[in-house]
């Protein structure tokens, strides 16, 4: 129901995922007249009689609205119902209700959103945090390397990716106080054996692809999403306008083509839609509200294949053994698989 399109968007996206995913299966949450038109064998509907609007207070949405889309689709997550929930509302909502839903896991303070920047390796960079925590401390640093680099490792097949610490420099001592004792911390983590790290990189090094995964606070790491975004939309407007100026521009475009085709295809944010909620006892994915049907596909997919691959038990288990570090308790009991919507 979410999003700038709402169904709209949602439902023939939810079509195309289906038909490309012969053994997954939807729960679609929403209004009843909203969801009537909709029919797929592999496919049920979970009726809600409110929605979460785009500028709700979090108030309204937690406490008032309980029997909105975006909680019942949630409750299907912590009944056991579905593995993941995908949602293109809004954020701040989703992560308030996810997190008082479904709660974090043993040794994360606080859950944070991983999204993925193209980068020009022609893969993606994973950010964390991207809006979830304005103001972190070293130790969530810490946390966010650890789930970033279980999730890396789920949907890339890279068994140790890079995490890299975003700083002001490639040196240990500069930055601030945060971000010098978050340096030790991962140092020592990457020393243990919890996860790759890479060091200290730069804004830059998010687009050059230099570290599979880039650790920042949640405001930077929102500031660098749509950053990227909006260059990727000023790069293709520019050659659109550039190309046809004249006869001679537009023949320069002919004979372009392949490789402008590629460079647009290269830059498109729809295909890295959907940020994992990290550090919650289930999946929830957030996709863009502006988010068209094959961005919003790219969501679906990505919780699919997280709820595949399970993706909660490894990040359980990279807790588990940087406990020390944290000075956490951390339960080593594993969070069952449940079937997938």
């Amino acid at each position: 129901m979410g999003g700038d399109h709402g169904p709209r968007v949602t439902l023939p996206a939810c079509r195309n995922f289906l038909e490309r995913h012969a053994d997954a299966q939807l729960l679609l949450v929403g209004l009843a007249d909203c969801l009537s038109t909709f029919s797929h064998a592999r496919a049920k509907t979970v009726v809600a009689s409110e929605v979460v609007g785009m500028d709700d207070p979090l108030e309204v949405a937690l406490r008032r609205k309980k029997d909105s889309s975006m909680r019942v689709a949630i409750q299907q997550v912590k009944a056991g119902v579905a593995q993941a929930a995908v949602s293109a509302g809004n954020t701040a909502a989703l992560m308030a209700i996810s997190r008082y839903l479904l709660k974090t896991l043993d040794g994360i303070d606080r859950p944070a959103i991983a999204g993925q920047i193209p980068n020009a390796k022609g893969q993606a960079t994973t950010v964390l945090d991207m809006g979830a925590n304005v103001d972190c401390t070293a130790e969530h640093l810490l946390q966010f390397a650890m789930m970033g680099s279980a999730l890396v490792s789920v949907l890339s097949g890279n068994d140790s990716p890079t995490v890299g610490l975003l700083n002001i420099g490639e040196e240990a001592i500069k930055g601030n106080e945060v971000i010098k004792k978050a340096g030790e911390l991962l140092r020592s983590a990457s020393k243990a054996g919890d996860f790759n790290f890479y060091g200290n990189v730069e804004g830059n090094d998010i687009f050059k692809g230099t570290a599979d995964i880039v650790v920042c606070d949640g405001f930077v790491g929102n500031v660098a999403l749509k950053a990227s975004e909006g260059l990727a939309t000023m790069i293709v407007d520019f050659l659109k306008i550039e190309f046809s100026r004249n006869i001679f521009t537009k023949a320069a475009a002919i004979a372009a083509y392949p490789i402008i085709s590629a460079l647009k295809k290269r830059m498109d944010h729809r295909r890295y839609n959907g940020g994992a909620l990290l550090g919650l006892r289930g999946l929830v994915f957030k996709s863009h509200g502006s988010a068209d049907e094959l961005a919003f596909e790219y969501a679906l997919t990505r919780a699919y294949d997280a709820a595949r691959n399970n993706l909660l038990d490894r990040v359980q288990v990279r807790i588990a053994h940087a406990a020390p570090l944290m000075g956490a308790s951390v339960s080593s009991v594993p969070i069952d698989a449940v079937a997938l919507a």
